[in-house]
């Protein structure tokens, strides 16, 4: 099952009489049970590919649908709706709001998608390894401890689509093996799961790699 697809996305930037081209005409989909990753230097448009298939960015050409609903040229408020029930988003800082603890900020996420459950709380707060943790405020959690809140926060509303951001950036290899891990039995529940990453060991994880260069898909093996 296709889970998501981006049909010929174009985005541009204007900054006074300068333009940059982020993504020029990309293509792509994500089926159910596949975990893809996106690589590519800095500037190739990764985190704008990102934006643009969550819904956090209009392309200003192509479009995207998930579950074979458009995303694209929607208002905001319903682009946020289908954010909210289908998309879980983890991005490389910023997950966590400051003020709540790990389960509060879970519970967020859970009741701006309107699935409040607190029996998936339980179990989701246990299977990232925080059990111990779970009424802990972020300014007191190790990085480590940091990206597992992150990815669960990310999980909360059960998304048919996960997207994430460098999820192993800033995390020894442990915790990469584990965070690779959750991905992976996430995918199995017929999931799909596209990760940007800079990481070799990431991108070997994953079903396929994506190459992307200067805005373009130059690569998908």
């Amino acid at each position: 099952m296709r889970i998501v697809e981006a049909f010929d996305i174009y985005r541009f930037y204007h900054v006074e009489e300068e333009e940059t081209l982020a993504l020029r005409g990309v293509s792509l989909s994500v089926e159910s049970e596949e975990i893809v990753a996106v690589q590519g230097p800095s500037g190739s448009g990764k985190t704008t590919l990102l934006s643009c298939l969550s819904g956090l960015d209009e392309p200003d050409g192509g479009y995207v649908t998930i579950m074979g609903k458009h995303i694209t040229r929607k208002p905001e408020v319903e682009r946020a709706k289908i954010r909210a029930q289908m998309v879980g988003i983890m991005l490389q800082s910023g997950n966590l709001f400051g003020h709540l603890s790990v389960e509060d900020n879970i519970k967020l996420q859970m009741h701006l998608s309107g699935k409040i459950d607190t029996v998936w709380l339980d179990k989701l707060i246990e299977e990232v390894g925080l059990t111990e943790r779970r009424y802990a405020f972020p300014m007191h959690l190790s990085g480590g401890e940091s990206a597992r809140a992150g990815l669960a926060v990310a999980m909360a509303a059960k998304p048919v689509l996960l997207l994430a951001d460098e999820p192993t950036g800033e995390v020894d290899f442990n915790t990469e093996k584990q965070i690779l891990s959750l991905l992976d039995e996430y995918r199995k529940k017929g999931n799909a799961v596209l990760i940007v990453t800079h990481s070799n060991a990431v991108a070997n994880f994953a079903n396929r790699i994506i190459h992307l260069f200067d805005g373009r898909i130059v690569n998908n093996e």
